[in-house]
């Protein structure tokens, strides 16, 4: 079931980015609230790995995040070759990625803490679970492929401190390749 919870709202691209950035900044939430209204204490190793990281809430998605890699190659219209992130989900503060999909391949890396689930929405219909981990004798990716054109979202497996990610995006990413899952959409 899809939930208000994990959807994006709004047009697509950087207007969406505008304009979500916007309403979050009027509402005062930078993260969408947890369904059950429980707020736990921030975990101690998740305090630190935002201090170390310099993590900051991503607009649109909720998910912590930082940039760590711009190509300084560019395309003929100005567009990066590649770009990389750091994510991290976490219950306090709540971070989590909302549905929606990019123009391109994005490739996802597992670095630490607990599992995370990716939820995939294909464009034929079907859906998948993605585990990503450290235990592949558990089922745990350490490492998998988005498609372009997938709708995507993704979490920490309850009970989880934090799960530490990475992303990475050839042609890099930028606004206009994002597009926010919509309830009519998804």
């Amino acid at each position: 079931e899809i939930n208000d919870s994990v959807i994006a709202r709004g047009p697509k691209g950087d207007e969406a980015i505008s304009n979500l950035v916007t309403g979050i900044a009027s509402s005062g939430k930078t993260i969408p609230p947890r369904n059950d209204g429980v707020r736990n204490p921030m975990h101690p190793e998740t305090k630190v790995l935002i201090k170390h990281y310099h993590l900051q809430p991503l607009p649109v998605e909720g998910t912590l995040f930082v940039s760590t890699y711009r190509s300084a190659q560019e395309y003929e219209n100005g567009k990066p070759v590649g770009t990389a992130m750091i994510g991290m989900y976490c219950e306090e503060p709540r971070s989590v990625s909302l549905f929606h999909k990019l123009k391109y391949d994005e490739v996802w890396h597992f670095y630490g803490g607990d599992p995370l689930r990716l939820v995939l929405l294909y464009p034929d219909g079907t859906s998948r679970d993605v585990i990503l981990g450290s235990d592949p004798f558990k089922g745990q990716l350490v490492q998998f492929v988005i498609p372009a054109g997938v709708w995507q979202a993704g979490h920490m497996i309850q009970g989880g401190r934090y799960s530490l990610f990475g992303c990475t995006v050839a042609p890099g990413f930028t606004g206009d390749i994002f597009e926010g899952g919509t309830r009519e959409a998804l």
